[in-house]
């Protein structure tokens, strides 16, 4: 403990000595070397009592900061990982560069921002980084590729406690992003350019210290665990979600859905329910649904307890237009020739039907290649939904 409280003070002194001592190149030698036995979490530490108790502001520590950053440069660079261009780690890799080069573009306006003195001079500077804030809104596919598909890949051998640390420091990335944006709407130029320069240079290091440790840890343990197979199908949901910063090569690698029914469980390429499971979540969900295939002929209805209109499981088999009554006939008839022509892929209706007001809507149903299988129809009681205002975000004991 008090090897680690003297490097702390060793390294105020630094930061003290930097203010006075400029362009010393053996002073940032041992900034370098003291930066190196310190988390970043210790730095801060040390950064933010200069600031509170010593009266420095941000400009006079940037000497430490600088270096910092160009730590973490070097680290970055140094792991980096030899993949092929398809591969999911090679494209977060690439969109670690982007979002870096993002933040690094908003910490250098800011800083730019500090020397003018009315809102009419610093305009032009906020709306440079309303387009630069526009990228770091595209990071979102980042974030959300790594915390909907590479995270669960990680944790399904095993490894938890990594992938919910990335993600809690992606909330704090976003909570940066969140005050940074919010800055614009603050019409003290003073209070705002110091406010906006502090936060850009914060994000800048925490997303640095961010990518230090998925590229040393994170990636590489990936790596270590994760088959080839699983990072094709990695790659595959990563094109669905999409990209920022860049266009990765296309992967060429056909993508192998499995679908079978294997000891009374169903299983589909985005996961597998057992019979039972699948019967209670259709009857559980909050709509009517109703199905018929290609030949006309009803396949399917859910049986929820408060079904909107009645089926009996007589109708199995049996032909849609003779489940309508004759004046209704017609506009099935369209409807379902249209589905099957490619003319249309839904249809809708609204009623109001004693205290409810029904929306009943069909929907084609096609296959991967444009085939048509039958048509879905879904049901619901939409009065409860219109009659829903302001929000509700707690959950509640009723």
């Amino acid at each position: 403990m008090s090897e680690l409280f003297n490097k702390k003070e060793y390294l105020k002194n630094l930061i003290r000595r930097s203010k006075v001592e400029k362009d010393n190149e053996k002073l940032k030698e041992e900034l370098q070397k003291t930066i190196k036995d310190l988390s970043a979490e210790e730095i801060a530490i040390v950064e933010q009592d200069l600031m509170d108790n010593e009266g420095m502001t941000i400009e006079e520590i940037q000497s430490v900061c600088d270096v910092h950053l160009g730590l973490f440069k070097e680290y970055i660079e140094q792991e980096k990982l030899d993949l092929e261009p398809w591969h999911p780690i090679y494209i977060l890799m690439k969109e670690h560069d982007f979002i870096i080069k993002t933040a690094e573009k908003i910490r250098d306006v800011a800083k730019q921002v500090l020397t003018k003195k009315s809102i009419q001079e610093a305009f032009p500077l906020f709306m440079k980084l309303n387009l630069h804030f526009d990228d770091l809104m595209a990071a979102e596919n980042y974030f959300l590729k790594e915390e909907n598909v590479l995270f669960p890949y990680i944790e399904k051998h095993g490894i938890t406690k990594p992938p919910a640390i990335m993600w809690k420091e992606h909330d704090q990335v976003r909570e940066f992003r969140k005050q940074l944006i919010a800055i614009k709407d603050n019409r003290n130029l003073e209070q705002a350019k110091q406010e906006l320069y502090n936060l850009s240079l914060a994000m800048l290091e925490f997303f640095m210290n961010h990518v230090h440790k998925e590229h040393s840890v994170l990636f590489p343990t990936a790596l270590k665990l994760i088959s080839e197979e699983e990072w094709i199908d990695i790659r595959h949901q990563f094109d669905e979600i999409g990209y920022c910063g860049f266009d990765p090569e296309p992967m060429n690698i056909e993508k192998k859905d499995v679908e079978e029914v294997i000891e009374g469980k169903i299983k589909l390429p985005s996961g597998e329910l057992t019979i039972e499971q699948l019967k209670f979540m259709l009857n559980t969900l909050p709509i009517d649904i109703t199905f018929v295939d290609a030949n006309d002929e009803v396949k399917y209805f859910s049986e929820s307890k408060d079904r909107i209109f009645v089926r009996s499981r007589a109708i199995i088999g049996r032909k849609v237009q003779n489940c309508h009554p004759s004046k209704s006939i017609e506009i099935v008839n369209k409807i379902v020739n249209d589905f099957k022509s490619g003319k249309r892929d839904n249809a809708d209706f609204w009623l109001k039907l004693g205290e409810k007001y029904v929306y009943i809507r069909y929907f084609a149903v096609r296959n991967e290649k444009g085939e048509y299988l039958g048509t879905l129809e879904v049901t619901q009681d939409i009065k409860p939904i219109q009659e829903i205002t302001g929000e509700k975000r707690i959950y509640d004991e009723k």
